[in-house]
């Protein structure tokens, strides 16, 4: 496996009012108005931090947390 250059705990937030992304203590907290049925959250995140860091989507991975609020996140 590639050494990840960073890895970040999440909290997301689905059925958000607006999409945003806030920092709080070592938690990026990820605000998503997508439903949590089907991976369409994930991608939402996904579509989010791809935003945020300015980075390409294939860059971020979850490494832990998939059907979880709390997830890891890893970025290479």
């Amino acid at each position: 496996m590639k050494d990840l250059k960073k890895i970040f705990n999440v909290r997301v937030i689905p059925h958000a009012k607006q999409n945003k992304i806030v920092e709080n203590d070592d938690v990026l907290r990820v605000y998503t108005t997508t439903a949590p049925e089907k991976g369409k959250a994930n991608g939402a995140v996904i579509d989010l931090l791809s935003d945020y860091f300015k980075i390409p989507k294939s860059k971020i991975k979850i490494l832990k947390g998939d059907t979880s609020r709390d997830k890891i996140i890893g970025i290479d």
